[in-house]
């Protein structure tokens, strides 16, 4: 059975695999899982269902497995569509998933427990509450460069700089315009919020990094330069089910591979395919660019290392020491920094299922 699931809607059709005939039935939104389990009840068992992953969530999957009925969640950009198929509906589309898991072409997405989705909806919260405080941040200083002020020290959003830019609101209130003045009191109000929500988003962070169950995969990554709490908790419940990857799979899995288009004698690579999971993938690229410095453990990484197992930490210097290498070849190479990183960061999420998956 295919399930075309929408927020207010669901079409379930049904296709028996012995005589080809075909049931179809509307419902109400996936919460409503009574009515549907009542109809699945009358059909012919056993049966299996599948449904496209979507914004709806794993919700209906879990009532269904709860119900003991087989269940499954589709990966949407696996599903096999005739090219020349322009008639698109919910029955068309829940008739051919029905289709597709009879013929055992549906790729299934794995589905995160009740805990590993709860942190991950912290991680998610922070990530986008950073992308609202970077946007903030970016507006602000293009209205100082448009009014032709320009911090004069080497860092920004520092103590000194929120100095300043207090001191050029004083200023704007004095002798600027009535509308400048007030424009800059809402960028700069907003940018703090943002950055009071994500300060106190990073807080509980690092409580569910350090108490939670996820508490010793967090430590094992935090060996790795460029890897804090933070970053090692949004990894970990990113990728979920580290044991389902290996080393040479999971660069794939993150899109840090080129993409290639190969016909005959003639092999084009291009850029990297950027598919799969975009916040574990920026935060590997994030982390790689740490392992261009020479490599002296600090204090700070050793700290980390005292609470890690002795064979993880013997590893994960390994690795840093050669992470640090590739770099200093690439820079020996001249090659493209951009470049270099993504090919720094594919092999650190190597390293990085390695001491996720040791014994």
């Amino acid at each position: 059975m295919g399930l075309d699931v929408h927020a207010r809607s669901v079409v379930a059709a049904a296709l028996d695999g012995a005589t080809g005939q075909v049931w179809q039935a509307r419902f109400g939104g996936p919460h409503e899982v009574d009515p549907l389990l009542a109809w699945l009840g009358e059909l012919p068992g056993p049966v299996a269902t599948v449904y496209e992953s979507g914004p709806t969530g794993f919700g209906l999957y879990r009532a269904l497995t709860a119900a003991g009925v087989t269940a499954s969640v589709a990966a949407s950009s696996k599903l096999l569509r005739a090219p020349g198929d322009r008639v698109k509906t919910d029955r068309r589309d829940a008739l051919l998933l029905a289709r597709m898991l009879h013929l055992g072409e549906v790729t299934q997405v794995v589905v995160p427990s009740v805990a590993v989705e709860d942190a991950r909806e912290l991680v998610r919260a922070r990530e986008d509450v950073r992308g609202v405080l970077q946007a903030g941040r970016q507006r602000l200083s293009k209205m100082l460069l448009r009014q032709g002020l320009l911090y004069p020290g080497a860092t920004t959003w520092t103590v000194a700089h929120d100095l300043w830019l207090r001191q050029q609101w004083r200023e704007f209130q004095r002798s600027g315009g009535p509308g400048l003045a007030a424009a800059f009191e809402d960028a700069y109000t907003g940018m703090m919020q943002a950055k009071q929500r994500r300060d106190a988003l990073d807080v509980r962070i690092r409580q569910a990094a350090l108490e939670g169950e996820f508490s010793d995969l967090v430590t094992r990554l935090c060996c790795l330069r460029g890897i804090d709490l933070i970053t090692g908790l949004a990894l970990v419940v990113e990728i979920g089910d580290w044991d389902r990857l290996t080393g040479a799979r999971i660069g794939s899995y993150l899109g840090l591979v080129p993409s290639e288009y190969s016909s005959g004698a003639s092999r084009a690579q291009g850029g990297i395919t950027k598919t799969g999971n975009s916040h574990a993938r920026r935060l590997l690229v994030e982390a790689a660019w740490h392992h261009k410095k020479p490599y002296r453990p600090g204090p700070a990484l050793q700290a980390r290392w005292a609470k890690a197992p002795g064979p993880v930490v013997a590893r994960a210097d390994q690795a840093n020491r050669r992470l640090n290498g590739r770099w200093a070849a690439f820079e020996a190479r001249k090659k493209k920094r951009t470049t270099a990183v993504v090919a720094v960061a594919r092999e650190l999420a190597g390293h990085a299922w390695a001491l996720a998956v040791m014994d």
